[in-house]
């Protein structure tokens, strides 16, 4: 492909600082070296920048442009894309399973998904002189070019772009709620309407982004909204205790329910609604791609203990506000309209109005900052298709224009859908296999270990399992849907 010249070995550093390359078609390039770089790792960012005339530089992307994080930024980046306003309808599902099975299925998929993210950060390097910085990358290296485009592509751009969609649609709510907190009495007013708040909330988030060229610099972003997560997650369960429980609190799961099938439904929907609170790991790959790695220090170590350093802070998040919430309100804990709606509606009783409206404010800067993290991975396989057609580095205009046009897509989609909150168990479902299936099947494919083996089985039956899960919960979504009959106020919710 090329020859190295100017009296250097390959891995030497020249005299002045330089490898000459002749490539096949006769031109000469140069590329300066830093002055204190270890030769392995110069070799491999070598055949990684020249393994082909027309293969771009990952300096170009913005999940890879910037590799200077750390165990403390994985860390940020994990609680602010783990922790969601899906958090707030746990307790929901202790309603149908009880304090047991609730608290049981709560514990499983919390290990589950800590044991794939661990399969993700042992394969993202698995591979001599080779990073699979985005989940795609690493599916096609499981699956082949063609199945691993087909199993992936798809989910990781419609999780990622969903997420994004939901997060404008909770956000332009909580907004509105957040005003009307404010204003009180606004009939002498003229308040902005919902699709109104959207378009607030939506040029808020592309404005922060246009600020925000790679993955790394939203360090300090996903910090604010990991405070803000952890924040009003705490502060309601704090307030569930301070307020005690509700008067003649029932915790039985066969009251919430009136026939056989309606229990089984309420199962189903209860699995789904701790299976889809449990997300990011679309995003994992592509948070360890933002940090550096060299033969002494690969990049897992540091990203393991992000994960762990996080995942103890979720874990204190999700089973203090599961077990108080149910606790709390039992089979009285709001099913129509969510937490939020009902804080607004009748618990705002029993919190007090700055309380309430520091909850809001929460909840909305946590959606602005985790929209930054699930966009990241849509902007890059934009700019990977801009470049794959134009063969140039996107300019800053470019990337400009990429942010824009997707935040008017997404405002576009949550405008045409603002029920879409409501099919969350769908929508979840549908790519659920992510979380729970595909890591396990892509470990096997890559690591191929002993057939029959220990590991082996573990991860085949895993792997079957999540994706027989995310059937489940999409079969409970639509059944739950067709028995609520797709009323009117479903299509125009408040």
């Amino acid at each position: 492909m090329g020859e190295m010249v100017n009296k250097c070995k390959q891995g030497d550093v020249c005299l002045d600082n330089r490898i000459h390359i002749i490539h096949d078609n006769g031109v000469i390039t140069s590329k300066r070296l830093p002055e204190k770089e270890n030769t392995t790792t110069l070799e491999s960012d070598f055949r990684e920048e020249s393994s082909g005339n027309n293969q771009p530089s990952d300096d170009w992307f913005p999940i890879t442009q910037s590799r200077k994080g750390n165990s403390w930024t994985a860390t940020f980046h994990l609680l602010n894309s783990g922790i969601g306003i899906q958090t707030l309808s746990v307790p929901l599902a202790f309603v149908y399973l009880g304090w047991f099975w609730g608290i049981f299925c709560l514990s499983l998929a919390f290990v589950w998904q800590l044991y794939t993210i661990g399969l993700l950060v042992s394969l993202h390097e698995s591979v001599l002189d080779t990073r699979y910085s985005r989940y795609l990358q690493l599916s096609i290296a499981a699956f082949g070019e063609k199945f691993g485009k087909i199993f992936a592509l798809f989910p990781v751009m419609y999780l990622s772009g969903g997420t994004c969609v939901l997060f404008i649609i909770t956000g332009g709510r909580t907004m509105k709620l957040f005003y009307q907190l404010l204003c009180g009495d606004c009939s002498s007013k003229k308040p902005l309407t919902t699709t109104q708040w959207f378009l607030v909330f939506i040029c808020i988030a592309i404005l922060v982004s246009l600020f925000l060229p790679n993955m790394h610099s939203v360090a300090l972003v996903s910090f604010l909204g990991a405070i803000m997560a952890v924040g009003y997650c705490t502060i309601l369960w704090v307030v569930f205790i301070a307020k005690g429980r509700e008067n003649d609190v029932v915790y039985d799961p066969s009251g919430a329910v009136t026939s056989e099938a309606s229990r089984v439904r309420s199962i189903l929907n209860a699995v789904g609604i701790i299976s889809v609170v449990f997300r990011g790991h679309n995003v994992v790959l592509e948070i360890q791609g933002a940090m550096p790695s060299t033969p002494s220090g690969s990049s897992s170590k540091p990203m393991w203990k992000g994960v762990v350093a996080s995942y103890l802070i979720i874990a204190m998040c999700f089973f203090p506000f599961s077990i108080v919430g149910y606790w709390s309100f039992g089979n009285k804990f709001p099913s129509d309209g969510g937490l939020l709606m009902a804080l607004s509606t009748t618990l705002h009783y029993h919190t007090s109005k700055p309380l309430l409206g520091l909850i809001y404010v929460q909840v909305v800067i946590s959606c602005v900052t985790a929209f930054q993290i699930y966009s990241m991975v849509i902007y890059d396989n934009l700019e990977r298709a801009y470049v794959s057609r134009t063969s140039q580095q996107c300019s800053k205009l470019t990337r400009m224009g990429i942010r824009i046009i997707f935040g008017g897509l997404t405002f576009f989609i949550s405008v045409a859908f603002p029920f879409l909150p409501s099919l969350s168990l769908l929508i979840g479902g549908i790519a659920l296999h992510l979380t729970f299936g595909y890591p396990s099947f892509m470990w096997i494919a890559i690591k191929r270990p002993p057939m029959k083996s220990v590991r082996w089985w573990l991860n085949l039956v895993l792997g079957c399992l999540g994706t027989g899960l995310s059937v489940l919960v999409i079969v409970g979504a639509v059944w739950n849907l067709v028995c609520r009959g797709l009323d009117a106020n479903f299509f125009h919710p408040r």
